[in-house]
C-alpha cells in the first residue's frame, strides 16, 4: 500500500508489496531494435566490427558491444588506421557525403539506418531537387538531424532547421517559396503541428 504524505511524497507501508508492470510498448523502437540486432549478428562472424557513432543512445548497450570488441568510430579520419572490417551505420543515419566516404576505405558497409529515417532522407533529397526549400523540425545537434541535412545540402533552394516556436516565428522566406517540411522521428507530434501552423 502507498500513502501520500502532506508534502506529496510517496511513502511505503512496511511489509507491503509493490507491483511493477511493464508497458507493452516498453523497450526499443523497431528501428533501434533492428540496428542493435544487426551489430550482435555481425559480432558472431569474428570480424572487425565498427559502428559509425554509438549505434543508439543507450550507454549499457554500447558498453556491452564494446566488451564484445565493437569499436565506435567518431570520424572518417579514424578509418585510416583501422584494420579492414565491417562498418555499421547507426540507426540515426548519416549524411550522403559520409556514407560515400565510408565506402571509399574498402570496408564492408552495413546500413542500419532506421527505415523511417531513410524515408526522410529520400524525401528531402527528391524535394530539394524539385525546387523546394527544406524545413527540418528537430534538435539541430542531434545526429539524426545532422544526417537529414546532409541529404539536401546540395540543394540550391536551401535548408532550415527549426527547433522551437521562436525559430518558426523568425523564419523569413519569400511568400512564393515552395516548402517541404519534415521532422526528427522522435519529435513530439503536437509540437510539430503547432510549428507547422506557425510556418503556414
Amino acid at each position: 500500500m502507498i500513502e501520500k504524505e502532506a508534502n506529496n511524497n510517496l511513502k511505503y507501508k512496511e511489509g507491503c508489496i509493490l507491483k511493477v508492470s511493464i508497458a507493452k510498448s516498453a523497450g526499443f523502437c523497431f528501428g533501434v531494435r533492428r540496428a542493435v540486432d544487426t551489430v550482435y549478428k555481425k559480432i558472431e562472424s569474428n570480424e572487425n566490427v565498427y559502428t559509425y557513432g554509438p549505434i543508439i543512445h543507450n550507454d549499457e548497450v554500447v558498453a556491452d558491444l564494446a566488451s564484445k570488441g565493437v569499436h565506435v568510430i567518431h570520424s572518417i579520419e579514424e578509418l585510416k588506421t583501422l584494420p579492414k572490417g565491417t562498418i555499421i551505420i547507426r540507426s540515426h543515419g548519416v549524411s550522403k557525403k559520409i556514407q560515400n566516404e565510408l565506402s571509399a576505405y574498402g570496408h564492408e558497409i552495413v546500413d542500419a539506418t532506421c527505415p523511417y529515417v531513410k524515408k526522410i532522407h529520400k524525401a528531402v533529397m527528391e524535394n530539394s531537387r524539385a525546387g523546394q526549400h527544406i524545413i527540418i523540425i528537430g534538435n539541430s545537434k542531434h545526429p539524426e538531424i545532422e544526417g537529414i541535412v546532409g541529404w539536401c545540402e546540395d540543394s540550391p533552394y536551401g535548408v532550415t532547421v527549426i527547433e522551437d516556436i521562436q525559430d518558426a516565428e523568425s523564419l523569413n522566406l519569400p511568400l512564393e517559396t515552395r516548402l517541404c517540411i519534415v521532422a526528427q522521428t522522435t519529435y513530439n507530434y503536437k509540437k510539430f503541428q503547432e510549428l507547422v501552423e506557425i510556418i503556414a
